[in-house]
């Protein structure tokens, strides 16, 4: 098992490696002559090459460094045989220098140590500029003394550097962009995660206060059938308390993990918008995967930093699911936020069946539903329950409005109550 991930790993290295030189090989050739002619040109390799290598870290940037290199002087001689019939040493010579730019690039990379700087993009960018600024002039120097087109005046190293900093820091930028949109997703998906475990822990945490008052009534049926001299059922019932009290236990291990995790993400601070963001992202992909057709809208009069994304998230992902479920085909859900004196108002209204008056008294309820499978199996019915106790926690009120057509729900929560706190 080692030997095969070692050889997939090196497999795996050698394609990186290869793309990297092929793609730089590539942009290179859109490129810019400030002097003319062939001599000293800037072109996107350099830019594909850094970029490359921080998106898709190599095991050895001198070994890439090295073979990109080779592998650009390769591709422009092939350019000059194939398009302009050229094959001499002239055009070889011509070519030659470029090596030296990624080789060195590469290597001040690998001094450094990149990797170290990916976190802090205005020092990596620094670092970028020198590697540049030196490759480029060492490739320039070079080519002065193989063929000396080029000149070495105070003009040329200004273009050097000038280029070197613009080069550099879009590449930075470009990598910090992608880095933080990547990172955007991937909180975004542990938020969502973290709210269903939020929502599932408040329900752990009841089931637990009914195995605790079972646990207890099965202690008291055992003394009492003991006192009775029923030793066969005392000892029967006393097992059955043994057996709820290890349920319970392990219940406790599940809710106190379950816990920290959502701890920890609740340590994140995000802006309401954010929160209704996430909720249109993650039910518009479950509208996909249901194949409806509905149109989202958000409507913010209010903005502000909440520490209660958590419940928040777990409350309105399930009324808005709820609301894509309750659409045949295709449909519009309409959410909207702003104040209403010192709470914060969330409405969302959807165009779909709608639910009957006659079922508002029991809609909250734990088992009530509306949702049958094809096979008529009705659903869990804990989700409106759900909501109700998270928001009864947040110490809001939930309503239900019955519109000609879908339903509304409006929610109102004490802002001090979700507002982050100002220490």
């Amino acid at each position: 098992m080692f030997s095969i991930n070692k050889f997939t790993v090196k497999n795996t290295n050698t394609i990186a490696l290869i793309l990297t030189a092929v793609l730089t090989a590539l942009a290179s050739e859109i490129k810019v002559t400030p002097f003319g002619g062939e001599a000293f040109r800037f072109g996107l390799g350099s830019i594909a090459f850094f970029l490359l290598i921080l998106i898709w870290p190599p095991a050895s940037l001198i070994r890439t460094g090295f073979v990109t290199g080779i592998v650009v002087i390769c591709f422009r001689i092939a350019e000059d045989i194939f398009l302009f019939e050229v094959f001499d040493w002239t055009s070889i010579k011509s070519h030659l220098p470029a090596f030296l730019y990624y080789f060195i690039f590469a290597l001040g990379l690998h001094v450094i140590k990149v990797e170290r700087y990916k976190t802090t993009p205005l020092i990596l960018g620094a670092w970028a500029v020198l590697f540049e600024f030196v490759g480029n002039g060492v490739e320039q120097l070079t080519r002065h003394w193989m063929q000396g087109q080029v000149n070495l005046d105070l003009q040329t190293w200004a273009l050097l550097g000038g280029v070197a900093i613009i080069r550099s820091y879009f590449v930075v930028g470009l990598y910090s962009s992608i880095t933080v949109s990547e990172q955007r997703k991937r909180m975004q998906e542990m938020l969502e995660v973290g709210s269903e475990l939020y929502a599932e822990s408040l329900y752990l945490e009841k089931s637990m206060n009914h195995i605790e008052r079972i646990t207890a009534s099965s202690h008291d049926l055992y003394r009492h059938l003991k006192k009775k001299e029923l030793h066969q059922l005392s000892a029967q019932a006393l097992h059955i308390a043994q057996e709820i009290h290890e349920v319970k236990k392990d219940s406790q291990r599940v809710l106190s993990g379950i816990t920290k995790i959502t701890e920890r993400k609740r340590n994140h601070i995000l802006l309401l918008s954010d929160v209704l963001n996430i909720i249109v992202s993650a039910n518009k992909k479950y509208s996909e995967l249901l194949k409806k057709n509905i149109n989202f809208r958000v409507n913010s009069a209010v903005d502000f930093e909440t520490d209660q994304q958590m419940p928040l998230l777990a409350l309105l992902n399930n009324l808005t699911a709820n609301s894509v479920e309750a659409i045949t085909n295709k449909g519009e859900i309409h959410i909207k936020l702003f104040e209403e004196s010192a709470y914060t108002c969330f409405v969302i209204k959807d165009s779909g069946k709608g639910i009957p008056k006659e079922y508002a008294s029991t809609i909250f309820e734990t088992g009530y539903t509306t949702k049958y499978s094809d096979q008529g199996v009705a659903a869990t019915g804990i989700g409106l329950s759900h909501v109700k106790e998270i928001i009864q926690a947040l110490e809001g009120k939930i309503e239900l409005e019955f519109p000609e057509k879908g339903a509304v729900f409006r929610i109102l929560i004490p802002t001090k109550n979700i507002r982050k706190r100002v220490e």
